[in-house]
């Protein structure tokens, strides 16, 4: 009986026996995230435990990213302990807030994310790590100081689910379009505990930015995890990012999976998430007349150089609506300073947007961004719950950059194809 990716990457990394789906097995992940929301737990859990050194500074990686700049007191607080833990733990990775960028975003561009490799994290979106052939599962505090401190953690190997790619996408269809369909299709949980695994030859029609906006919503389709085949792509990234393990894992023939799907790209148009909730994926030309106050165009997996490039290609030709707030946010430092040397900040400037250093501020109501009572926002972010980016009673809809743009600009959802 033939192998998954998931059971073969989970293999590599267990301390003994085999590993197959729904095994228990102590794993050794590559990498252990912890960011600043939950760090501060972590960090004291393993006081608790009368820790004073983590297991392998090496592999962790610490990143002060979602209340970033600090918005008060508290949270001024929260990162300078998780700073202050870095310096005396000898953490080499210790990205202080403002400097590096949103945590799943920042992974792969220094090189802790690769073929084979599995990172686990403090926020459920590591599942982001799919997109290079890796997995990345999430875990609570506790979890990850267990892992922090011993190096390794329990795991209960997830059956695979299997999405076979074909055809290329067309017109203003993206990663985003591709992952909201998908989930649309399945449901909130119709991935429950399962590893979501892509590949097939429509493979080649998608760039790593689109891979990564797909991997990063697996989770709101209720998977643990899920991992991309590699291809050229793949390799020709990890060789610039430095990515130390370079053995592409790819499934048997036999493999067995809980299910299959075939995604046609060629057949997909725009697709936008309606408020509440991520799985309420419809065509966008099924929108009606909705008005919005704010537009977000940033986050771990839309945050990227794609992005950026679709929506300043729209906006280089018009303003922002009188009666809409455009935000954009360049998901790592690198992606911002490339922008800037193409000319893209200068367009979105032009045009009436505020862009910012990399933060996930906005994107989960924590800052910089919130949403009065009553406002409707289009936000290329992975989540629409009520009071996702601000008030309970205001509405998120979810969508890819080029239609955000294009809402920014009319004041209202737009296809984006009436404005070029």
């Amino acid at each position: 009986m033939g192998r998954s990716m998931t059971e073969k990457i989970y293999a590599k990394h267990c301390t003994a026996g085999e590993a197959r789906a729904g095994d228990v097995r102590m794993i050794q992940p590559d990498v252990i995230l912890v960011n600043d929301t939950s760090g501060s737990i972590t960090i004291n859990q393993l006081a608790e435990m009368g820790i004073a050194k983590v297991h392998d500074p090496a592999r962790v990686v610490l990143v002060a990213d979602h209340f970033s700049p600090s918005k008060d007191t508290s949270t001024a607080k929260a990162n300078r302990h998780l700073r202050e833990f870095g310096r005396t733990q000898g953490v080499k990775h210790n990205y202080d807030s403002l400097r590096g960028g949103i945590e799943h975003a920042l992974l792969p561009e220094i090189g802790m994310v690769g073929p084979g490799g599995i990172v686990f994290g403090s926020d459920s979106h590591t599942c982001t790590a799919g997109a290079f052939n890796a997995s990345g599962m999430g875990f609570g505090s506790t979890d990850l100081a267990a892992a922090l401190a011993l190096g390794e953690l329990w795991v209960k190997i997830p059956p695979a689910i299997r999405i076979d790619l074909e055809g290329a996408p067309t017109g203003f269809v993206t990663g985003k379009d591709i992952i909201l369909g998908i989930i649309a299709q399945l449901g909130s949980d119709g991935a429950l505990n399962a590893s979501l695994e892509f590949g097939g030859p429509g493979l080649q029609h998608l760039e790593l930015d689109e891979r990564t906006a797909i991997a990063n919503m697996a989770v709101e389709a209720g998977a643990e995890t899920c991992i991309f085949e590699c291809d050229s792509k793949v390799i020709n990234y990890i060789k610039q990012s430095g990515w130390r393990q370079q053995e592409p894992v790819h499934p048997d023939d036999d493999a067995v999976y809980l299910f299959r799907k075939t995604v046609r790209l060629d057949r997909l148009k725009p697709i936008i998430a309606k408020p509440p909730s991520p799985a309420n994926g419809v065509p966008l030309d099924s929108i009606g007349d909705v008005r919005v106050q704010q537009v977000y165009i940033g986050n771990c997996a839309n945050g990227t150089i794609t992005d950026l490039r679709q929506a300043a290609s729209l906006l280089k030709k018009h303003k922002v609506h009188p009666h809409v707030r455009l935000i954009v946010v360049p998901s790592t430092n690198a992606i911002y300073r490339q922008a800037a040397q193409e000319g893209l900040l200068e367009v979105f400037a032009e045009a009436g947007a505020g862009v910012s250093m990399p933060t996930c501020g906005a994107c989960f109501g924590g800052h910089m961004g919130i949403l009065a009572e009553g406002e409707t926002a289009v936000a290329t972010t992975n989540r629409n719950f009520h009071g996702r980016m601000g008030h309970t009673n205001s509405q998120i809809y979810l969508a890819n950059a080029w239609v955000a743009a294009a809402a920014a600009i009319t004041g209202k959802i737009t296809d984006p194809a009436t404005l070029v």
